[in-house]
This record gives C-alpha cells, sequence and structure tokens, in this order.
C-alpha cells in the first residue's frame, strides 16, 4: 500500500476535479435525479434484487447517486470514496433530495474496522477496478465487511475494453497487470470539453485476476456475465443500439464491454 500512496494523491487530484464537473453535467443528469429518475441501469437492478430494509455499502461511490437510488429504493446506504470532493458533493445532493444515507471518505484499500460484519450487500460499479493496484485487499475487505451470506454485486467495464487506446484503433495496453498505466486526462468522459489536464494512475485487471481475488478472500462466485453493450456513453467512436447500449463501431457484437459478478460470503 505504501509503494501506491502517490498514485492515490494522483488520482485523488483527478477525482476532485472531474467532480466539479461532473454534478452539472448531461451526463449524471442530476436534475433528472432530483425529479425521480433512478440513476442505476437495469442490469445493477436486476442482480441486486429487491434491497428493501438491506444494510449496503456502494464502494467508490462518486458523488453519490447511485447510492441515494438505492436509498430512495429501501437500502440503508453506506457510501465509500476516495475523493474528498466527490464525498462533500454526496452529501449536498443527499440534503437536496431529502434522502438518508452516510458518505465516508477513505480509501477501498484501507481496513475499516467499523464496517465488519456489517453489510448485506456490498455493490461497486463501471470504472472502479482500474484505479486499485491490488485486488487482494479489495476483495479480502468485502469479505470482512459482508455479513455471513451477504452479497457482493461487481457491474464493471470489461478489462478487454481498457486494452485499447482511447479511440479504439489500436491496441495499446496488455490485459493483464503488468505495468502501472500513467496518462494525462484532457478533459472528462462525462464532458470532453471540460478544462482538466491531469495526470491519472491507473492498472489493468484480467477478468480471472478479479474472479481470483474474490475466490481467494473465501467468497463463492455464484454468478459471472459478459455483455457486448455498454448502459453508459463514455467511450469514444460508439454507436447507439436499439436495445439502449453502447457498442464501438466496426466492433459491434464482437467486443465484450461489461461483466459482472455475483458472490456471495460463506
Amino acid at each position: 500500500m505504501q509503494d501506491h500512496a502517490a498514485s492515490f494523491e494522483v488520482n485523488r487530484a483527478l477525482w476532485n476535479a472531474r467532480t466539479r464537473h461532473h454534478v452539472g453535467s448531461k451526463f449524471y443528469d442530476v436534475e433528472g435525479f432530483l425529479n425521480g429518475a433512478n440513476s442505476l441501469g437495469a442490469h445493477e437492478r436486476e442482480l441486486l434484487g429487491d434491497v428493501r430494509g438491506k444494510a449496503l455499502l456502494h464502494l467508490q461511490c462518486h458523488f453519490g447517486q447511485d447510492t441515494l437510488s438505492l436509498a430512495r429504493m429501501g437500502a440503508t446506504a453506506t457510501g465509500l470514496d476516495l475523493s474528498d470532493e466527490a464525498i462533500a458533493e454526496a452529501r449536498k445532493l443527499a440534503d437536496r433530495a431529502g434522502l438518508q444515507a452516510e458518505f465516508v471518505l477513505a480509501n477501498v484499500l484501507d481496513p475499516q474496522p467499523a464496517f465488519e460484519d456489517r453489510f448485506d450487500i456490498i455493490f461497486t460499479s463501471y470504472g472502479v477496478l482500474g484505479w486499485l493496484p491490488d485486488l487482494g485487499p479489495w476483495a479480502r475487505n468485502i469479505a470482512r465487511w459482508l455479513k455471513p451470506g451477504g452479497r457482493l454485486v461487481l457491474v464493471e467495464f470489461h478489462p478487454a475494453v481498457w486494452m485499447f487506446n482511447n479511440e479504439f484503433t489500436a491496441v495499446a495496453w496488455s490485459y493483464f497487470n503488468r505495468e502501472r498505466i500513467e496518462e494525462v486526462e484532457q478533459g472528462t468522459y462525462a464532458d470532453t470539453a471540460a478544462p482538466i489536464a491531469l495526470p491519472s494512475h491507473t492498472w489493468n485487471h484480467s477478468l480471472a485476476e478479479t474472479v481470483t481475488a474474490l475466490l481467494d478472500a473465501g467468497l463463492r462466485i455464484n454468478g459471472l456475465q459478459e455483455l457486448d453493450g455498454s448502459p453508459h456513453d463514455c467511450f469514444a467512436n460508439t454507436v447507439h443500439g436499439t436495445d439502449g447500449l453502447y457498442r464501438i463501431r466496426g466492433m459491434e457484437g464482437k467486443l465484450p464491454m461489461v461483466f459482472s459478478v455475483v458472490a456471495t460470503r460463506n
């Protein structure tokens, strides 16, 4: 963990800058959310099932829109994120929406004694794993924080996507976790014109690495799915399908875009 402290600070600065632009972006549509829209997609809602009365932890929650959607669905929701700006905005959004949720500023890889054996469901989705250098501590925390019989629901962009350059014209990076990827981000996926030019440190994680980390932590894998489309239009050169999902032009039906894992603590 100590070896990666500088990377976490680099990424915190990036996400603080992104948050300032995301809260007012069309991509996140905060006004629609405040008017009752659910920010969770159909795939996530299906995997989560009925969350009413469940103690639910949302990891890497950004500025809390999904966390608060889960609260609106009846969960006792807690969100955790590395970005202090995001957590501050999450608390503001909760107040604006008149919803109850707890928001915790923390690194998902760090111990949280207050979370031990506390949650019925842990949820995390879309663009989360790449910010973690090592999935072992992440998986072990999930196993500790779930109650016996509790479930993890992970919905994430497929690791095959992260092999490509930003334009999806060439393979640029290894599918495997063999290097720290250092880039300077221009703008943001939610607002490509945002005046942001900050470095990011990310790591690719194969599907096997993710599943093995969860198994090694003692979790039981109940389901694994791969989808050829994304509900979010956050990549270049996309085509919007009649099913509402986005695919890379010229790779429609050929490239996995999203995967999901449901796992249970014994």
